[in-house]
C-alpha cells in the first residue's frame, strides 16, 4: 500500500499572461511568487496574513532612475491599497530582488543593494501593517544588528 504525505499545497493562479504560485507557511500565511519570463524577470512578491496583504516590487521609475525598492498594504482584503513606500531611497546602489513574509501586524522585506564594488542583503520590517518601517539592516555585517544600524 502506498502512502503519500501532503505537507502543503501549491496553488497556480493565472492572472492574464503571468502565472503565480502560492503556497502556505507553517503559520497558515499566504506567501506568492511571480514568474515573469521578461529579460530582466522582475517580481512583485506579495505576502498575506488575515486581511492584510503586501506587495512589494522593485522599479527604476523613479526620480533619481536607479532600481528602488517599493511597497504597498491593504488591509481590506485587497479592496483598497494604501500609497506605495519607497523603502530603499538609495542613490548609490541598484536595490533589487525584493521578497517578503508577514505574520500578524510584521512584515519583513529583504532585498539586495547592488553597485559596481559590492552586493549587499539588507532587509527592513514593520511591525504595525507596512505602516511605517524601521531602519534599513544591513545583514552581511558581523555582530549585532539592530536599531543602532
Amino acid at each position: 500500500m502506498n502512502k503519500t504525505l501532503v505537507l502543503g499545497a501549491i496553488v497556480m493562479i493565472t492572472l492574464g499572461t503571468t502565472v503565480v504560485l502560492a503556497t502556505h507557511s507553517a503559520s497558515g500565511a499566504m506567501l506568492f511568487g511571480g514568474f515573469g519570463g521578461g529579460v530582466d524577470d522582475r517580481k512583485a512578491p506579495l505576502a498575506i496574513t488575515g486581511d492584510n496583504v503586501y506587495v512589494a516590487w522593485w522599479t527604476n521609475d523613479t526620480a533619481n532612475k536607479n532600481d528602488e525598492i517599493m511597497f504597498r498594504a491593504s488591509t481590506d482584503n485587497g479592496a483598497t491599497f494604501n500609497d506605495k513606500i519607497n523603502l530603499s531611497n538609495t542613490t548609490g546602489a541598484e536595490s533589487q530582488d525584493a521578497e517578503l513574509a508577514a505574520e500578524g501586524d510584521s512584515v519583513i522585506i529583504t532585498w539586495w543593494e547592488r553597485n559596481a564594488t559590492s552586493n549587499e542583503p539588507v532587509l527592513r520590517t514593520s511591525t504595525d501593517n507596512g505602516a511605517t518601517f524601521g531602519p534599513l539592516l544591513k545583514l552581511a555585517s558581523n555582530g549585532t544588528i539592530g536599531e543602532s544600524e
